[in-house]
């Protein structure tokens, strides 16, 4: 159950006596929300909180809402309210070869995070690198000549990351699984990446040429080879799948907690509210940082059951009891109606509204980065 071996029997586990398991057999515990299956074994959400949108309120979203984005065609405008920075690892080979190394001892003291853009954000962390979501492709389609388009640019290349050692999948949806993206990473790490995927997407990565990926339910826990300090969790979210007209829900969606030695991580991935966030925080929190989404809300009976609004993000960064959040899921593409620049000002409304300092839940211009460090103030670059 809890130690993977379920989700793919043929790879061994690794054991180490220095490694915690969290979850010895998560599934005789009754204080957490299990997975479970229609009638037709399709993933379902199992809060009174989901609602999916009837077919003519998705038919009025497409065609008769007015679309508030306002996302400026001057790249001029948009560089001057939304930077694309060069990350500090291409800035500085030097630091760049620091985290290249996979010694603890010489990575940056602290958490260092970096937002690539959207959900795809770099975290460096007990001597361990970790990508999630990664999109740099220039659409969230199935092809790159129509679809949703992003209005700033990816800060740099998958040839120009460090070393990454594992990446986390939310969910099969384009604007976080990049067939694109999966392939470049593939062809630069190999079998030295290890791959986090919610059930039912092994699959697919197996077959564009992946090798080493884990494939786990809520709740299960792996650990990349060599790592096994540092566990991986499968989490809860309140989302859904699709990459196709017949594969709707065919594979699971989650959040990700990664609990090291020295510091703790929570990826929300992309989801609506629901209770398991309380049960997250419950179990694994304090977290030294959560990445949660902020964008893509409006309208509200579209947006309410898969994506937060602001407010409901702060709820989850309360709920996973997280010292510190970034925000994610938004300044990239267009894919709901609220005007491009009101996440983060609303998110700022919201944390003063809950009596929260407003470098709790944090913004970063794409390509910059925080080092979040224990007990000093944060450093940004």
């Amino acid at each position: 159950g809890a130690e993977g071996g379920e989700a793919d029997p043929q790879t061994p586990r690794k054991s180490s006596s220095s490694r915690k398991s969290f979850r010895l057999d998560y599934r005789l515990e009754e204080d957490v929300t299990k997975s479970c299956r229609d009638n037709h074994g399709r993933w379902t959400n199992p809060w009174p909180t989901w609602r999916f949108p009837s077919y003519s309120t998705l038919l009025r979203f497409l065609l008769l809402d007015k679309n508030h984005s306002n996302v400026p065609t001057s790249k001029e405008v948009l560089d001057n309210e939304l930077p694309v920075m060069v990350p500090y690892f291409i800035q500085n080979p030097h630091i760049d070869g620091e985290i290249r190394s996979t010694s603890p001892s010489d990575a940056a003291p602290g958490l260092r995070v970096t937002w690539l853009g959207h959900a795809t954000v770099l975290v460096e962390m007990d001597g361990l690198n970790i990508l999630t979501d990664p999109i740099f492709s220039q659409r969230a389609s199935p092809v790159q000549f129509v679809g949703p388009r992003r209005y700033r640019g990816p800060p740099c290349t998958v040839e120009q990351l460090p070393r990454i050692d594992a990446v986390v999948i939310s969910h099969s949806h384009y604007d976080h699984l990049d067939a694109g993206s999966v392939a470049s990473l593939n062809a630069r790490f190999g079998g030295e990446l290890r791959w986090f995927v919610p059930l039912g997407l092994m699959d697919w990565l197996v077959k564009v040429g992946c090798e080493n990926v884990m494939e786990l339910d809520w709740w299960e826990e792996n650990c990349v080879p060599g790592h096994d300090d540092i566990t991986f969790v499968c989490t809860p979210a309140q989302h859904w799948s699709k990459r196709s007209a017949l594969d709707d829900n065919k594979s699971l969606w989650g959040s990700w907690t990664v609990l090291g030695p020295d510091h703790r991580f929570f990826f929300a991935g992309d989801t609506g509210y629901c209770s398991s966030f309380q049960e997250i925080g419950r179990r694994f929190g304090p977290f030294d940082l959560a990445a949660i989404p902020i964008g893509a809300y409006h309208p509200r009976d579209v947006m309410q059951g898969q994506h937060v609004d602001p407010e409901e993000a702060v709820q989850i960064h309360q709920d996973v009891q997280a010292k510190r959040s970034l925000a994610i899921h938004w300044g990239t593409f267009a894919l709901a109606y609220e005007y491009y620049l009101e996440p983060p000002v609303r998110l700022r409304e919201a944390l003063e509204q809950k009596g929260l300092k407003p470098d709790s839940f944090f913004t970063l211009h794409h390509g910059e980065s925080c080092l979040i460090r224990s007990h000093e103030e944060e450093v940004f670059d």
